[in-house]
């Protein structure tokens, strides 16, 4: 299993940026989402989407974040739009679904920075 995040990075209040994670070595994905942790804080929700398309989005980002998928790579993004000095985090790629010759079916990425200031 291998999941690879991009598109962190250094942003200014109010600006905007897209994450990626592309997921493989997966025989079906149920599940993608994102999620962050702020330092000294506990990892958190950011946002769903499932198999279905059905989203789910934590108060914080509804408005300005947006996730979707492309099913035939296996990739989710997050679209983030107006970010805030509050948005600033680690941001984390969550993958469900089965794995062959595996009982465990949750997979988390390394991890992309974005760090929103001026």
């Amino acid at each position: 299993v291998q999941l690879v995040e991009s598109g962190g990075g250094l942003v200014q209040p109010g600006g905007s940026l897209r994450l990626s994670c592309a997921a493989s070595g997966f025989a079906r994905i149920t599940n993608m989402g994102w999620y962050r942790q702020a330092p000294g804080k506990q990892r958190e929700l950011v946002a769903t989407i499932n198999s279905d398309g059905s989203t789910n989005y934590a108060d914080s980002g509804k408005g300005r974040f947006t996730i979707s998928r492309d099913s035939a790579k296996n990739t989710v993004y997050l679209q983030m739009n107006s970010l805030k000095p509050e948005d600033t985090a680690v941001y984390y790629c969550r993958v469900v679904g089965p794995v062959l010759f595996t009982s465990t079916t949750e997979y988390w990425g390394q991890g992309t920075q974005v760090t929103v200031s001026s």
